[in-house]
């Protein structure tokens, strides 16, 4: 059902995410006022109405585009938990993250996007990165590759002896046992940082301007995309458990994606404590 939905109708949900965009999130960019700004969680987990309203846009859209789909979105998740357990079902599923880096939009940065994917019983089938300020769409569909702007991309490897390039979640949103496991990385022939947008951060990785991302929280909308993408530029991911992240379970965390196997196996095995 899906494969023959993306065959068809890939430039209809392409339009969608470009229209949520122009039309909720891009009028409000530099122009947010106070009141258009809340905290969820504390004073870094922000939420801004052009969240709230690109989410709707993008439900209503993408279900009307595939009748039976249901949508998990950061939003709708934030205020109905119970809507994360869509993901253990049997309908297609949508996973949106209306503006992911929600940080950088309130701050004016132009490193934000809108992230969608979709998927059915834990398999992510397509994915959509949108950096409308940057200007920048990646897309990736299971079995054919990814792309952006419409030229094929692969993550490549590493250069031979040379550090490795890693993203890790940033301080602001880690416990302290969480930074004692990502300290790991301060190691000779690897430089860590902290990561922005996480789609964009996985986009560096599909284009090889990256070498490793290492997260430590599991929801899906961060994910779900970049994951896709990731794969289909050639690259490799796991959890520190040695098993696959998947967005329908519980997984063993901090988990690492990388441009190659051999590089996510190092940066798992610092992250493990290996010696």
């Amino acid at each position: 059902m899906i494969d023959e939905f993306l065959a068809r109708h890939l430039p209809d949900v392409e339009e969608a995410v470009r229209k949520a965009a122009a039309v909720e999130i891009m009028p409000r960019f530099r122009q947010l006022a106070e009141h258009e700004v809340d905290q969820k969680s504390g004073p870094h987990d922000l939420v801004t109405v052009a969240d709230r309203m690109a989410e709707e846009h993008l439900t209503a859209s993408l279900t009307k585009l595939l009748p039976g789909s249901v949508v998990v979105g950061e939003e709708a998740v934030h205020a109905d938990p119970t809507v994360y357990e869509a993901l253990r079902g049997d309908a297609p599923v949508w996973i949106v993250d209306p503006v992911d880096g929600t940080r950088q939009f309130v701050n004016g940065e132009a490193a934000f996007c809108t992230l969608v994917a979709l998927a059915q019983h834990g398999v992510i089938h397509a994915s959509w990165t949108y950096a409308p300020a940057l200007e920048t769409l990646a897309m990736a569909v299971r079995g054919q590759g990814a792309q952006v702007d419409g030229e094929t991309i692969r993550c490549g490897s590493p250069e031979p002896g040379a550090d490795l390039r890693v993203a890790t979640a940033h301080p602001l949103y880690t416990s302290e046992h969480d930074k004692r496991i990502l300290a790991r990385l301060d190691v000779p022939g690897v430089v860590s940082r902290p990561c922005g947008s996480a789609g964009l951060e996985y986009l560096k990785v599909a284009r090889g301007e990256m070498d490793a991302l290492a997260f430590n929280w599991p929801s899906a909308w961060d994910h779900a995309a970049g994951l896709l993408l990731v794969d289909e530029a050639g690259g490799a991911q796991s959890t520190v458990a040695g098993e696959p992240f998947r967005i329908d379970r519980d997984n063993a965390l901090p988990f690492v994606v990388a441009r190659d196997e051999p590089t996510t196996v190092r940066i798992r095995g610092l992250l493990r404590g290996d010696r």
